[in-house]
Protein backbone atom coordinates (compact mmCIF):
# COMPACT_ATOMS: atom_id res chain seq x y z
CA UNK A 1 0.00 0.00 0.00
CA UNK A 2 1.28 3.54 -0.59
CA UNK A 3 2.68 5.35 1.95
CA UNK A 4 -0.46 8.26 3.09
CA UNK A 5 -0.33 11.23 5.39
CA UNK A 6 -1.60 10.51 8.91
CA UNK A 7 -2.45 12.54 11.04
CA UNK A 8 -4.06 11.82 15.04
CA UNK A 9 -5.48 13.66 17.30
CA UNK A 10 -4.63 13.45 20.94
CA UNK A 11 -1.37 12.97 22.18
CA UNK A 12 -1.82 10.84 25.47
CA UNK A 13 -0.83 7.11 26.19
CA UNK A 14 -3.04 5.66 23.36
CA UNK A 15 -3.07 8.72 20.46
CA UNK A 16 0.70 8.80 20.65
CA UNK A 17 1.54 5.12 19.90
CA UNK A 18 -1.19 5.02 17.64
CA UNK A 19 0.82 7.76 15.76
CA UNK A 20 3.87 6.24 16.48
CA UNK A 21 2.27 2.75 14.75
CA UNK A 22 1.45 4.74 11.32
CA UNK A 23 4.99 6.60 11.32
CA UNK A 24 6.78 3.11 11.82
CA UNK A 25 4.82 1.98 8.69
CA UNK A 26 6.15 4.46 6.56
CA UNK A 27 3.34 6.89 6.75
CA UNK A 28 4.21 10.31 6.85
CA UNK A 29 2.39 11.08 10.20
CA UNK A 30 1.23 14.18 12.52
CA UNK A 31 0.14 14.50 15.95
CA UNK A 32 -1.21 17.18 17.96
CA UNK A 33 -2.86 17.48 21.68
CA UNK A 34 -4.95 20.18 23.11
CA UNK A 35 -2.88 20.72 26.00
CA UNK A 36 0.74 21.94 25.19
CA UNK A 37 2.75 20.33 27.77
CA UNK A 38 1.20 16.88 26.18
CA UNK A 39 2.65 18.50 23.04
CA UNK A 40 5.73 19.38 24.15
CA UNK A 41 6.70 16.14 26.00
CA UNK A 42 5.64 13.62 24.12
CA UNK A 43 8.24 13.42 21.46
CA UNK A 44 10.80 12.23 24.48
CA UNK A 45 7.90 9.60 25.36
CA UNK A 46 8.08 7.76 22.33
CA UNK A 47 11.76 8.04 22.11
CA UNK A 48 11.91 6.38 25.20
CA UNK A 49 8.77 3.93 24.64
CA UNK A 50 10.92 2.80 21.17
CA UNK A 51 13.86 2.75 23.13
CA UNK A 52 12.75 -0.36 25.45
CA UNK A 53 11.22 -1.59 22.59
CA UNK A 54 14.57 -1.74 21.16
CA UNK A 55 16.25 -3.31 23.88
CA UNK A 56 13.29 -5.75 24.31
CA UNK A 57 14.53 -6.86 20.74
CA UNK A 58 11.07 -6.03 19.29
CA UNK A 59 12.53 -3.24 16.93
CA UNK A 60 15.75 -2.33 15.29
CA UNK A 61 17.59 0.70 16.43
CA UNK A 62 16.61 1.73 12.65
CA UNK A 63 13.75 1.45 12.90
CA UNK A 64 13.77 3.70 15.86
CA UNK A 65 15.79 6.87 13.81
CA UNK A 66 13.45 6.19 10.80
CA UNK A 67 10.22 6.13 13.11
CA UNK A 68 10.83 9.29 15.19
CA UNK A 69 12.30 10.87 11.65
CA UNK A 70 8.56 10.44 10.35
CA UNK A 71 6.39 11.87 13.22
CA UNK A 72 6.53 15.39 13.84
CA UNK A 73 3.78 17.35 16.28
CA UNK A 74 2.19 20.29 15.28
CA UNK A 75 0.15 22.68 17.11
CA UNK A 76 -3.33 22.82 16.11
CA UNK A 77 -5.76 21.10 13.84
CA UNK A 78 -4.70 23.68 10.86
CA UNK A 79 -1.90 21.38 9.57
CA UNK A 80 -4.23 18.86 8.83
CA UNK A 81 -5.74 20.44 5.80
CA UNK A 82 -3.44 17.88 3.45
CA UNK A 83 -4.12 14.48 5.74
CA UNK A 84 -5.73 11.21 3.97
CA UNK A 85 -6.27 9.42 7.28
CA UNK A 86 -6.96 10.96 10.44
CA UNK A 87 -7.27 9.13 13.48
CA UNK A 88 -8.99 10.58 16.85
CA UNK A 89 -7.90 9.87 19.85
CA UNK A 90 -8.97 12.89 22.70
CA UNK A 91 -10.53 12.04 25.72
CA UNK A 92 -13.50 9.26 25.85
CA UNK A 93 -16.55 12.04 26.26
CA UNK A 94 -18.98 12.31 23.71
CA UNK A 95 -19.27 15.83 23.15
CA UNK A 96 -15.47 16.63 23.02
CA UNK A 97 -15.04 13.51 19.99
CA UNK A 98 -17.73 15.49 18.26
CA UNK A 99 -16.43 18.88 18.58
CA UNK A 100 -13.11 17.52 17.35
CA UNK A 101 -15.09 15.66 14.33
CA UNK A 102 -16.79 19.00 14.02
CA UNK A 103 -13.33 21.09 13.50
CA UNK A 104 -11.71 18.28 11.76
CA UNK A 105 -14.73 18.17 9.05
CA UNK A 106 -13.66 22.14 8.47
CA UNK A 107 -10.12 21.35 7.51
CA UNK A 108 -9.37 18.09 6.45
CA UNK A 109 -9.80 17.87 2.44
CA UNK A 110 -12.42 15.68 1.02
CA UNK A 111 -12.06 12.14 0.61
CA UNK A 112 -9.78 12.33 4.67
CA UNK A 113 -10.70 8.86 6.11
CA UNK A 114 -11.72 9.73 9.44
CA UNK A 115 -11.69 7.10 12.63
CA UNK A 116 -12.37 7.13 16.21
CA UNK A 117 -10.41 5.54 18.37
CA UNK A 118 -13.72 5.26 21.07
CA UNK A 119 -14.04 2.20 23.59
CA UNK A 120 -17.68 2.35 24.04
CA UNK A 121 -19.34 5.04 22.00
CA UNK A 122 -21.02 4.22 19.22
CA UNK A 123 -19.49 4.82 15.95
CA UNK A 124 -23.02 6.03 14.34
CA UNK A 125 -23.05 8.64 17.06
CA UNK A 126 -20.09 10.29 16.34
CA UNK A 127 -20.46 10.23 12.73
CA UNK A 128 -23.40 12.33 12.74
CA UNK A 129 -20.94 15.67 13.71
CA UNK A 130 -19.62 15.61 9.84
CA UNK A 131 -21.24 16.34 6.95
CA UNK A 132 -23.39 14.15 5.33
CA UNK A 133 -20.98 13.48 2.21
CA UNK A 134 -18.13 12.59 4.95
CA UNK A 135 -20.35 9.93 6.23
CA UNK A 136 -19.24 7.36 4.08
CA UNK A 137 -15.39 7.51 5.03
CA UNK A 138 -16.19 7.50 8.48
CA UNK A 139 -15.57 4.82 11.13
CA UNK A 140 -14.36 3.23 14.38
CA UNK A 141 -10.73 2.03 14.86
CA UNK A 142 -10.44 0.63 18.39
CA UNK A 143 -6.76 0.21 19.21
CA UNK A 144 -5.37 -1.85 22.23
CA UNK A 145 -2.70 -0.62 25.02
CA UNK A 146 0.08 -0.98 24.77
CA UNK A 147 -0.70 -0.03 20.96
CA UNK A 148 3.33 -0.72 19.65
CA UNK A 149 3.11 -4.72 21.25
CA UNK A 150 -1.10 -5.10 20.81
CA UNK A 151 -1.65 -6.56 17.72
CA UNK A 152 -5.85 -6.19 17.06
CA UNK A 153 -7.93 -3.71 15.94
CA UNK A 154 -11.49 -3.89 16.16
CA UNK A 155 -12.57 -1.68 12.81
CA UNK A 156 -16.00 -0.45 13.35
CA UNK A 157 -18.66 0.73 10.05
CA UNK A 158 -21.05 3.40 11.06
CA UNK A 159 -24.50 2.98 9.56
CA UNK A 160 -23.19 4.80 6.24
CA UNK A 161 -19.76 3.79 6.15
CA UNK A 162 -19.07 2.30 2.48
CA UNK A 163 -17.28 -1.00 2.34
CA UNK A 164 -14.35 0.42 0.58
CA UNK A 165 -13.67 2.19 3.30
CA UNK A 166 -13.52 -0.56 5.76
CA UNK A 167 -11.73 -2.20 3.53
CA UNK A 168 -8.88 0.07 2.78
CA UNK A 169 -8.75 0.95 6.87
CA UNK A 170 -7.99 -2.71 7.39
CA UNK A 171 -5.52 -2.77 4.84
CA UNK A 172 -3.48 0.10 6.51
CA UNK A 173 -3.61 -1.94 10.00
CA UNK A 174 -2.34 -4.64 8.58
CA UNK A 175 0.01 -2.99 6.86
CA UNK A 176 1.56 -1.47 9.63
CA UNK A 177 1.36 -4.79 11.42
CA UNK A 178 -2.13 -4.82 13.59
CA UNK A 179 -4.69 -7.66 12.94
CA UNK A 180 -8.04 -5.96 12.31
CA UNK A 181 -11.51 -7.59 12.72
CA UNK A 182 -14.49 -6.30 11.50
CA UNK A 183 -16.81 -5.40 14.81
CA UNK A 184 -20.66 -4.24 14.54
CA UNK A 185 -21.17 -1.02 15.75
CA UNK A 186 -23.16 -2.12 19.17
CA UNK A 187 -21.95 -0.57 22.78
CA UNK A 188 -18.53 -1.82 23.97
CA UNK A 189 -18.04 -3.54 20.31
CA UNK A 190 -16.50 -7.21 21.07
CA UNK A 191 -13.53 -6.90 23.56
CA UNK A 192 -14.69 -4.54 26.11
CA UNK A 193 -18.29 -6.74 26.57
CA UNK A 194 -16.23 -9.37 27.38
CA UNK A 195 -13.50 -8.20 29.11
CA UNK A 196 -15.70 -6.16 32.02
CA UNK A 197 -17.73 -9.62 32.58
CA UNK A 198 -15.00 -10.89 33.49
CA UNK A 199 -13.77 -8.14 35.49
CA UNK A 200 -17.08 -7.69 37.23
CA UNK A 201 -16.85 -11.90 37.87
CA UNK A 202 -12.91 -11.08 39.24
CA UNK A 203 -14.44 -8.38 41.67
CA UNK A 204 -17.08 -10.77 42.72
CA UNK A 205 -14.70 -13.15 43.81
CA UNK A 206 -12.35 -10.42 45.86
CA UNK A 207 -16.12 -9.33 47.59
CA UNK A 208 -16.82 -12.90 48.46
CA UNK A 209 -13.36 -12.77 49.96
CA UNK A 210 -12.96 -16.00 47.71
CA UNK A 211 -9.45 -14.77 46.42
CA UNK A 212 -7.14 -11.60 46.98
CA UNK A 213 -6.81 -9.29 43.96
CA UNK A 214 -3.25 -10.94 43.66
CA UNK A 215 -4.05 -14.84 43.81
CA UNK A 216 -7.35 -13.51 41.12
CA UNK A 217 -4.22 -11.91 38.79
CA UNK A 218 -2.26 -15.11 39.26
CA UNK A 219 -4.80 -17.82 38.59
CA UNK A 220 -5.63 -15.98 35.73
CA UNK A 221 -2.30 -15.36 34.58
CA UNK A 222 -1.17 -19.40 35.42
CA UNK A 223 -4.54 -20.99 35.01
CA UNK A 224 -5.52 -19.26 31.77
CA UNK A 225 -2.97 -17.71 30.02
CA UNK A 226 -3.59 -14.42 29.97
CA UNK A 227 -0.03 -11.90 30.25
CA UNK A 228 -2.12 -9.39 32.23
CA UNK A 229 -4.21 -10.43 35.27
CA UNK A 230 -7.93 -8.22 36.03
CA UNK A 231 -6.80 -6.59 38.89
CA UNK A 232 -3.43 -5.27 37.55
CA UNK A 233 -5.19 -4.11 33.95
CA UNK A 234 -7.98 -2.22 36.28
CA UNK A 235 -4.69 -0.53 38.24
CA UNK A 236 -3.51 0.27 34.97
CA UNK A 237 -6.20 1.77 33.15
CA UNK A 238 -8.55 3.24 36.25
CA UNK A 239 -10.98 2.14 38.60
CA UNK A 240 -13.11 5.28 37.25
CA UNK A 241 -12.38 4.18 33.20
CA UNK A 242 -13.65 0.04 34.23
CA UNK A 243 -16.71 1.79 35.95
CA UNK A 244 -17.77 4.05 33.41
CA UNK A 245 -17.34 1.55 30.51
CA UNK A 246 -19.47 -0.70 33.00
CA UNK A 247 -22.49 1.93 33.27
CA UNK A 248 -22.39 2.23 29.81
CA UNK A 249 -23.06 -1.37 29.68
CA UNK A 250 -25.48 -1.75 32.37
CA UNK A 251 -27.41 0.99 29.90
CA UNK A 252 -27.40 -1.05 26.88
CA UNK A 253 -27.55 -4.39 28.29
CA UNK A 254 -29.11 -4.33 31.52
CA UNK A 255 -27.79 -5.68 34.90
CA UNK A 256 -25.75 -8.37 34.18
CA UNK A 257 -23.03 -5.40 33.26
CA UNK A 258 -23.86 -3.27 36.68
CA UNK A 259 -20.38 -2.51 38.23
CA UNK A 260 -19.89 -4.29 41.54
CA UNK A 261 -20.26 -2.46 44.81
CA UNK A 262 -16.63 -2.47 45.97
CA UNK A 263 -15.58 -1.38 42.20
CA UNK A 264 -17.53 2.25 43.29
CA UNK A 265 -16.25 2.28 46.70
CA UNK A 266 -12.98 2.55 44.93
CA UNK A 267 -13.85 5.63 42.90
CA UNK A 268 -15.63 6.93 45.47
CA UNK A 269 -12.47 6.69 47.81
CA UNK A 270 -9.84 7.72 44.84
CA UNK A 271 -8.22 4.67 44.72
CA UNK A 272 -8.30 4.72 40.73
CA UNK A 273 -5.25 2.72 40.00
CA UNK A 274 -1.71 4.06 39.20
CA UNK A 275 -2.66 7.42 38.51
CA UNK A 276 -3.52 7.66 42.12
CA UNK A 277 -1.18 5.41 43.96
CA UNK A 278 -3.99 3.63 44.96
CA UNK A 279 -5.04 0.53 43.28
CA UNK A 280 -6.48 -3.24 43.94
CA UNK A 281 -3.28 -4.50 44.36
CA UNK A 282 -0.95 -4.29 47.31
Amino acid sequence: MDRIPVGVVGAGMMGAEIALTFAMAGHPTILTDAKPEVRDGVMERLDSTLAKAVARGLFTEAQHRTTLDTLRVVDDLSAYDDRRFIVEAVFEDEAVKKGTFAKLDGVAPAGCLFASNTSTIPISTLAGAVAPERRAGFLGTHFFSPVHRMKLVEVIPAFETAPETVETVMDLCREAGKTPIRVKDVAGFAVNRVLHAFMIEAVRLVEEEVCTPEEVDTACKLGLGHPVGPFELMDLVSNSLCEDVQDILKDAYGPRFMPRPLLRQKVAAGHDGRRAGKGWRA
